[in-house]
């Protein structure tokens, strides 16, 4: 199936670099599935996982030939972020910059809206 048109959701230059790094470790391509799960100590949380495949109704972001899928249930939590890689003192990981959230924990990983 031919990607869809991404509601205002962006892939970083980081996070593709990051992708590209991570599938030439691999030895195989490697996309970024970016999830919105109910739980977290903010109401909701982000789930980033690594895939080889698509499914068919995911919404395609990409980026110098590196891709983020994001399955239909996340859209609305996710419009208008990026997804992006950060490399701080605190550790290296994806991320999801949230316009929509209102809150968020300390970690990054749990917020709310």
């Amino acid at each position: 199936m031919a990607p869809r048109e991404r509601p205002g959701i962006l892939l970083s230059a980081g996070a593709a670099r990051r992708l590209a790094e991570l599938a030439q470790s691999a030895g195989r391509p490697q996309m970024l599935r970016v999830a919105v799960d109910g739980g977290g100590c903010s109401g909701f949380q982000y789930r980033f996982e690594l895939v080889d495949a698509a499914e068919a109704d995911d919404l395609h972001i990409e980026l110098d030939g590196q891709t983020a899928l994001v399955d239909p249930v996340s859209i609305p939590f996710l419009k208008g972020s990026e997804i992006a890689f950060v490399d701080e003192l605190a550790g290296a990981q994806f991320v999801v910059r949230n316009p929509n959230a209102a809150s968020s924990c300390g970690c990054g990983v749990s917020f709310s809206i």
